[in-house]
């Protein structure tokens, strides 16, 4: 069954004209995805919850609590869980890597999420493929809003900041010539897609999608039944195809975690604010 963007509803209760970023919770799977944020946190402290480091400090102006996930659905969920009820963050933005699924993506390109899906999930016959079971969703829209100004962004730092952010011999070797923001639909799941068939099938469950990864969705689950906004944020870092595993902790270190840094910071710096809407 393929899944269009009809079916996704957005979660949200109407919009303040302008909302504010009272405390944003900044989560990743990797170490490497946020290299140098906490360094450049101003009087950081560190508070110890389920075997995780959430770190708190003021970041470009901007109250944040950081945090590594690790990878996986349930991981993210956990994290993300702790962020709202522990810390009561007011927005959530995960950042990290992700395969490409369509052909326009390239490696080096940025996906925002507008929705997220989880690929892996499968109650049939009790619910439709897809669905999460009692929820009626198979999609979660990200906030608007927020995923704007991350666009903003990530813009921003590709047209501005790139050349001083990645080395040319680094552009060479991943082959960045002239990095996109791409906006949509991405999947996540408890699997690293490694396969061009599995790629294909995917594809075809979900014509719209862009990339895949292992952690949005749940992070968007987990927000849709608190009703946090979130924004999910990707730097492609392989095609998921047989490929995918060749230098990808180099190009999470050289590429992703600059990519990473870059547009976190100019976000930062559009204060705390969002637009109207």
């Amino acid at each position: 069954m393929a899944i269009r963007y009809r079916d996704c509803r957005f979660p949200y209760k109407e919009l303040p004209m302008f909302q504010q970023i009272t405390r944003l919770g900044l989560v990743s799977a990797l170490h490497q995805e946020q290299a140098g944020l906490i360094e450049s946190m101003h009087n950081p402290q560190t508070v110890s919850r389920g075997m995780r480091d959430y770190v708190a400090g003021n970041l470009w102006g901007m109250d944040t609590v950081c945090v590594l996930s690790r990878i996986g659905k349930v991981a993210a969920a956990a994290t993300v869980a702790t962020l709202i009820e522990r810390f009561d963050v007011s927005h959530i933005v995960f950042t990290g890597v992700a395969g490409a699924v369509d052909s326009d993506v390239q490696v080096g390109d940025i996906v925002v999420a507008d929705s997220l899906a989880q690929y892996d999930m499968d109650a049939t016959p009790l619910f439709p493929r897809y669905e999460v079971p009692l929820l009626g969703q198979s999609l979660f829209a990200s906030d608007k809003h927020l995923t704007d100004r991350l666009a903003d962004a990530a813009g921003a730092f590709l047209a501005r900041d790139l050349d001083a952010a990645i080395p040319g011999q680094e552009r060479d070797t991943f082959r960045l010539a002239s990095p996109r923001v791409f906006r949509g639909l991405v999947a996540s799941g408890d699997e690293f897609i490694d396969s061009q068939a599995r790629q294909l099938e995917l594809k075809s469950a979900f014509p719209s999608l862009l990339a895949v990864e292992m952690e949005g969705a749940a992070v968007a689950q987990v927000c849709f039944e608190f009703g946090v906004p979130f924004a999910v944020i990707r730097t492609i870092s392989d095609s998921a195809n047989e490929a995918s595993p060749h230098d990808f902790m180099q190009f999470i270190e050289s590429v992703a975690s600059r990519y990473a840094f870059g547009v976190i910071k100019r976000m930062c710096e559009m204060g705390s604010r969002l637009p109207p809407a």
